[in-house]
């Protein structure tokens, strides 16, 4: 081996171990939503107060969706490292606040606090990335995301089980503290990033009204539907809201001299394309991991006990090809494919899911995830890479908060959306009919997923392919 060539393995080594600390972040935050979603019927029974179960889960997502955007550019105006540790301290002791909550009430109140961490925990994980590593190269790192993913989607309920049934709910969010401590600890050795020197000039007017916005947002797909009828003036408010604020920060952000999300950055087609990709990307994931466990438990007959693992024939493939695609992506710097397919390959998923009745088996359920897992494999990674590849390096942050909030977003208007279908067909239904009704859910749901990875792919098939940054 030449000197040149140890020294690139050296690198490559030392960038790893600091990414995996990076990672253990990025998988506090997917375990605790999975783990407390196992937990939430114990604690309803521990805290009372079922009429405000929902907003145990409501806030979180609400807190998390609005401070994304804000952690970007702190990251890029304070300095990656700095900004990644305070989002995790901050997980961290509202992960504890969570646990030591002795009514419904706190609880929100800690879960609204958890979820400020958490807003910064995914996109400081990546913009982190972005700084370490130049987007030619990252193709060598995207497994590590992969499995990060999986095993938060597969171990979360598994862990929440666990905890729950063997050492009670407050566990649940006990848990976070000693993984939490140990990312702190390991970027803290091993993380190196240049310091930043910008000057300081946060935009606060942006960040109040994209907050504004966001919340509405999320409050209208929330509520809609199932607390308020979706022609209501509640929800016509909620979107009057969300509408003109959105308005009034693009004008401002516009004027801002140091935006919160510069506009320069939409300036770039294939960003709004990536940006179309993540929104997709969100939908995609949530009806997937949210709605197949549950056509598998209600209609199929699957142990609820082990509903992560129903998720392995859709996991797995994301693991592999997103580890093929990015060492391809690596070695050709050519990318531009890899999301047409991934889109092209969730299309296919989405009819195919579409098609099931309360008769079809686990086997060929299994069989159709598979097409949902490589097309997921094949763009969430992919969508980060072109996202950062198409701004300056000092908009990394700003752009991966854009990516990251619209995946949180397309998640939660998907699940609003999702849940009604699913309600309208399933209420007050039993025994026979019930599964029929979950099978018509289904089959409703999957039909807009494919509708929407057509328009995934129809993003990504007019993504130009521009030069990778960094060593080939």
């Amino acid at each position: 081996m030449t000197t040149s060539a140890r020294a690139a393995a050296q690198e490559t080594r030392h960038v790893g171990v600091a990414i995996l600390g990076v990672m253990f972040g990025l998988l506090l935050s997917m375990l605790d939503n999975f783990i407390v979603g196992t937990a939430m019927p114990t604690i309803v029974g521990d805290l009372g107060r079922h009429d405000l179960l929902s907003w145990v889960v409501t806030v979180y997502a609400l807190t998390t969706a609005i401070t994304t955007p804000i952690w970007g550019k702190l990251g890029d105006l304070f300095g990656r490292k700095r900004v990644f540790h305070v989002a995790v301290l901050l997980f961290i002791v509202g992960s504890v606040l969570a646990a030591a909550s002795p009514t419904m009430e706190l609880l929100i109140a800690a879960r609204a606090f958890q979820g400020i961490g958490a807003g910064g925990l995914a996109v400081s994980a990546f913009a982190v990335i972005g700084d370490l590593v130049p987007p030619r190269e990252r193709g060598r790192y995207q497994g590590m995301t992969a499995i990060v993913v999986a095993v938060g989607t597969i171990g979360g309920p598994l862990v929440g089980g666990f905890i729950t049934d063997g050492l009670g709910w407050r566990w649940a969010f006990f848990i976070n503290l000693p993984l939490g401590i140990l990312t702190i600890a390991w970027t803290a050795i091993f993380l190196r990033l240049p310091k930043v020197t910008r000057r300081v000039r946060i935009d606060w007017v942006g960040a109040v009204l994209i907050g504004t916005a966001v919340s509405a947002i999320v409050l209208l797909t929330t509520w809609g539907g199932s607390t308020f009828d979706w022609v209501s003036w509640q929800t016509l408010l909620l979107a009057s809201v969300a509408v003109i604020s959105g308005i009034t920060f693009t004008w401002w952000e516009g004027r801002s001299p140091e935006p919160l999300i510069p506009l320069r950055v939409f300036g770039s087609r294939n960003f709004t394309m990536a940006t179309i990709l993540g929104l997709v990307s969100g939908v995609v994931m949530f009806a997937a991991v949210l709605y197949l466990p549950l056509f598998q438990q209600s209609v199929q007959g699957a142990s609820a006990s082990a509903s992560g693992l129903l998720l392995l024939p859709m996991m797995i493939p994301v693991v592999i090809v997103s580890q093929v695609a990015g060492r391809v992506m690596t070695a050709t710097g050519k990318y531009k494919i890899f999301p047409v397919i991934g889109a092209a390959s969730m299309v296919v998923g989405g009819l195919l899911l579409a098609t099931m009745t309360a008769d079809t088996t686990a086997l060929v359920t299994s069989a159709f995830m598979v097409f949902i897992g490589i097309g997921s494999g094949l763009t969430q990674q992919m969508t980060t890479t072109i996202a950062q590849n198409s701004v300056e390096p000092r908009d990394i942050g700003a752009a991966s908060g854009v990516v990251t909030l619209l995946r949180t977003l397309g998640g939660s208007i998907g699940v609003a959306v999702f849940g009604t279908i699913y309600t309208a067909n399933t209420d007050g239904l039993t025994g026979t009919v019930l599964n029929e009704g979950v099978a018509a859910s289904i089959r409703t749901i999957f039909v807009i997923v494919a509708v929407a990875a057509a328009l995934s792919l129809v993003a990504a098939s007019v993504i130009k392919e521009v030069p990778l940054r960094g060593r080939a």
